[in-house]
């Protein structure tokens, strides 16, 4: 029997036909769950669709990438249109996709991400504008459902830490279609009547679409202009609403807000037994300064009383007394050297002359004394200053032998300057000499 084998690229062209021209395949609706989330650098998708029991390979390409209104993410949930196509080199087939948006909860992300940024733009979150929490209060108000386990929980632990305080339950939905309005009911009916000192607006756990009703601009507006201070206690402490980012502080359960919302009697207690500590240490210290300023001022008192004050006036009078008696006395001693200077300056007539005299004899004998230094320094001077003339005068050197040559009265230095024949004049340190040149030669 002739068997006809087919070769692997007929079957999977086949395939490919089969598949890609199926009317049923060409365009379907797939939801799923993002795993294996790639980007191309071109802007491409790649990313495998899976659910509980199954998965597919999936490609989005850049021009259907770029209308898309979130950034997919590993883990989104999400809803996808596309057609099968199959990559013949591989063999596999994949969905290519050509729109895609969030499934369930991720839309509602999208609400609240979309709904958060446009209050934080308005100004919503701004720490500035948050209300301090008062740390004693009187009455605290409860914001949330009578029958859940919230209000008694708050109940309990102001209960065990702060039994001063009162609370007041202001009761409304937490879940459903109208628990928005029913908590922002009960907030501007608590500004009204403004007996809180301050507020906690809470519910316990749940899922996104639970807790939905705090992410509304009801309830978002009423705790924004709320007069009384608010703790938001809502769902579990990984939850996070938009309430939470406008109230005045947010508290990871409803528990945790009661205790932010009181002090603890414990730590109160240790505050007072500290203050009264130092209120014992600062009277010690005050007692212990006024014996100090009473003794001082008894040591004043005995200084300035009248005895005292008499024997330092007697004192005072013999200092005095004993002073102007030295005064007197150094005085007297002053005028007496002053009398003995006029005697020695008040002279006779004949006294004076001879003491004129005298002194100009002294006077004569000091300016020959002057006269004879001054002749012998220029002497001195007058001698070198005649050896170094002698030492530069050049007849000296005559003696010597030497001989000055001129010729046209030319003082010749070089035989170049004369000629054979030529007539030249030579002075001695006697005399002159007139001779004819008969030779020359250099060396």
């Amino acid at each position: 029997m002739d068997q006809q084998y087919l070769t692997v690229t007929a079957l999977t062209k086949y395939i490919k036909a089969k598949l890609e021209g199926d009317k049923h395949l060409f365009s379907i609706l797939l939801k799923g769950e993002i795993s294996n989330f790639k980007r191309h650098s071109r802007g491409h998708l790649y990313y495998t669709l899976k659910d509980e029991n199954a998965q597919i390979s999936a490609i989005m390409f850049s021009r259907d990438a770029e209308r898309l209104s979130f950034s997919p993410k590993e883990g989104d949930h999400v809803l996808v249109k596309g057609k099968i196509s199959l990559y013949e080199p591989s063999g596999t087939y994949s969905i290519q996709v050509m729109s895609m948006e969030l499934d369930g909860i991720g839309e509602l992300y999208l609400k609240y991400e979309k709904l958060k940024k446009e209050l934080e733009e308005k100004g919503y979150f701004r720490q500035e504008r948050k209300r301090p929490i008062p740390k004693f209060p009187k009455i605290i108000g409860v914001v949330t459902s009578p029958t859940g386990a919230v209000i008694e929980d708050i109940k309990n632990t102001v209960s065990r830490r702060y039994k001063l305080a009162e609370i007041h339950l202001y009761p409304a939905l937490v879940q459903g279609e109208n628990s928005s309005e029913s908590v922002r009911n009960q907030i501007i009916y608590a500004n009204e009547l403004m007996q809180a000192d301050v507020l906690i607006v809470g519910r316990g756990g749940g899922s996104i679409e639970d807790l939905w009703g705090f992410n509304e601009m009801p309830t978002i507006d009423a705790i924004y202009h709320s007069k009384i201070p608010i703790i938001t206690a809502i769902g579990h402490e990984t939850d996070f609403t938009i309430s939470d980012f406008v109230s005045d502080l947010r508290a990871p359960t409803p528990t945790a807000a009661a205790e932010l919302a009181t002090p603890n009697k414990d730590d109160l207690l240790e505050f007072i037994t500290q203050l009264e500590a130092q209120m014992r240490y600062k009277l010690l210290q005050s007692f212990d300064q006024k014996r100090r300023e009473l003794v001082y001022l008894d040591e004043r008192i005995e200084r300035v009383s009248p005895s005292q004050k008499l024997d330092k006036l007697h004192q005072n009078l013999n200092d005095v007394s004993l002073l102007l008696h030295k005064s007197f006395i150094y005085y007297l001693d002053a005028k007496r050297v002053m009398i003995d200077q006029y005697k020695i300056t008040l002279k006779s007539p004949l006294d004076r002359i001879h003491s004129l005299m005298d002194k100009r004899v002294y006077l004569d004998q000091k300016l020959m004394q002057n006269i004879q230094q001054v002749i012998d320094r220029k002497a001195y001077q007058f001698h070198i200053f005649k050896a170094s003339l002698e030492g530069m005068n050049p007849l000296k050197l005559m003696d010597k032998g030497f001989a000055v040559i001129e010729k046209n009265k030319k003082v010749i230095t070089s035989i170049r300057d004369v000629s054979i024949d030529d007539t030249i004049d030579v002075r001695l340190k006697d005399g002159f000499i007139s001779a004819t040149v008969k030779e020359k030669k250099e060396i």
